[in-house]
């Protein structure tokens, strides 16, 4: 991360619209010495719901980030919204869940390699020993966890343990072929991404490209959503689709949608570190 980069903050706020939120907290960063970079919302007009994404230039405050943030829980109290704030200087950890395909994996630790994604991977964890070699060869710790119907529970507290003396802020599920808890899932709200090899809703669960091809589909997708308790039917925050044919096989039907799963969980991953995403109602509002 450069040292300009590092020094930028970002406020999310979200809740019931509020005429004058905008310039109130506006001149919030104002009445601090905060330079504003850059500022994105969006009202939904039925819901009367209003949010907002703002990114400010943490060098120029003239107070310290204390004071500045008591200001913004003032004001977002009084007008009953919701906020939050992220410093760039420090990068969310992600831990990484898999299983034994390893596409997702590969791509993502070569993103991050290439900078491509502003956050820090903290570890693999995995239900199989084949992505050792491959967290290793990143210099990644690795975490060989395995699962059975009997142990489910001893290694999820497992997993968690690691992942909370860590400080993990996002978990990754890598096309990690596992269901998890309701119990894990609820630990971790709105923490953790799923990849899923489908264009939701359509084709929930497993099998989604055998099913497709059963369905005589023309078109395959892939969608990447953050985890609840109901099975692939979290708030959706990306997907892509591809033109498929009738001579497309399931095996073709996987290998071109292992292209799209790689994409969009990337991009779901990047949206979530650079605090792009909001939740409401079952959806999502991502600025870009």
């Amino acid at each position: 991360m450069s040292g300009t980069a590092s020094k930028v903050g970002t406020l999310l706020v979200q809740g019931p619209h509020r005429k004058g939120i905008v310039t109130s907290v506006s001149q919030v960063l104002n009445g601090h010495g905060a330079t504003i970079l850059d500022s994105n919302h969006y009202s939904d007009a039925p819901a009367k719901l209003f949010f907002q994404r703002l990114q400010f230039d943490v060098s120029t405050l003239a107070t310290d980030r204390v004071t500045l943030e008591k200001e913004f829980r003032e004001i977002c109290e009084n007008a009953g919204m919701s906020w939050r704030v992220w410093y760039a200087d420090r990068a969310k950890r992600v831990a990484i869940l898999t299983s034994k395909q390893d596409h997702c994996l590969y791509d993502l630790l070569i993103r991050h390699r290439n900078r491509e994604l502003a956050c820090d991977i903290s570890m693999v964890i995995s239900n199989h020993p084949d992505a050792g070699p491959i967290a290793r060869h990143f210099n990644v710790p690795f975490h060989h966890l395995p699962v059975t119907t009997d142990t489910k529970a001893r290694q999820e507290a497992a997993a968690a343990e690691l992942i909370d003396r860590a400080g993990v802020d996002l978990i990754v599920l890598a096309r990690y072929m596992q269901i998890l808890s309701p119990a894990f899932v609820t630990r971790y709200p709105m923490r953790i991404i799923n990849i899923h090899h489908s264009f939701l809703p359509a084709f929930v669960g497993g099998n989604a490209y055998r099913q497709a091809h059963e369905k005589g589909v023309k078109m395959i997708g892939a969608t990447s959503h953050y985890v609840t308790a109901e099975l692939d039917q979290g708030p959706i925050i990306e997907q892509s689709t591809v033109r498929c044919a009738h001579r497309d096989s399931v095996e073709d039907l996987t290998r071109k949608g292992r292209d799209l799963e790689k994409q969009v969980l990337a991009q779901a991953v990047r949206w979530h570190v650079e605090d792009r995403v909001l939740v409401y109602s079952g959806k999502t509002v991502v600025f870009d």
